[in-house]
């Protein structure tokens, strides 16, 4: 490959791409957010010692892991439009992903939970607290540190598995890169450029979250 005809043909393409990187960056942290809140509550629901309730955190936890994402995208953007559900494929990437890691999110959580010292929820207790403010000043707190790891690495995750939102036209940058490449059939510049993106937004955030991972580690030491 020509390295004078790929810078210049990177110089031209970079700032499409770039703004395809934004609307990665958008669906990721939207999904993200949602795919938490979902999982907390599945986690949550899955501890209860209501069976019913338990059981059917299961069994949607179960379903969500064994449905592809990609099919979980399809049916969201082109299946709900046939009940009178009409979502822009933004909406659907975002909505779709966020349910799709709200799973692994609800395990992640869960087994933080399960973590804790079993003592920390007698001493609440002890203190006349009751048990929504036991989980939301005692319980979750020391949960969320267990669970950073799992946690951190589920959005690296999000974060590559954005691309997949492409299938259902989002202009997130892998669609932006296919369309490129199809009108320019720079296949190696474009798809080059396309991974170096992703490495320069994902390198980052792992060495971030294995630093967060490392001063929240001592400051359980100090404590």
């Amino acid at each position: 490959m020509d390295s004078a005809l790929f810078f210049q043909n990177a110089r031209d393409f970079l700032p499409i791409l770039l703004q395809g990187a934004v609307v990665t960056i958008q669906v990721t942290v939207l999904a993200f957010l949602l795919s938490s809140a979902i999982g907390l509550g599945l986690a949550l629901l899955k501890l209860s010692p209501v069976r019913a309730l338990s059981w059917g955190a299961a069994s949607v936890i179960n379903v969500i892991r064994g449905l592809p994402i990609i099919v979980q995208l399809f049916y969201i953007y082109f299946v709900l439009p046939d009940i009178g559900i009409h979502l822009t494929a933004f909406q659907a990437g975002v909505i779709g992903l966020g349910i799709a890691y709200s799973a692994y999110q609800a395990e992640n959580f869960r087994a933080g939970i399960e973590a804790v010292d079993p003592g920390q929820r007698e001493a609440a207790q002890a203190m006349g607290m009751r048990p929504a403010l036991i989980m939301r000043r005692v319980i979750l707190p020391q949960a969320f540190r267990i669970a950073l790891p799992p946690y951190g690495n589920t959005l690296v995750m999000m974060l590559k598995d954005s691309s997949l939102v492409s299938t259902i036209t989002v202009a997130e940058m892998t669609r932006a890169g296919q369309l490129i490449a199809s009108s320019t059939f720079q296949n190696m510049t474009v798809y080059t450029l396309v991974a170096l993106l992703y490495l320069l937004m994902s390198l980052p955030l792992v060495f971030g979250l294995r630093r967060l991972e490392q001063r929240l580690g001592a400051g359980r030491k100090r404590t």
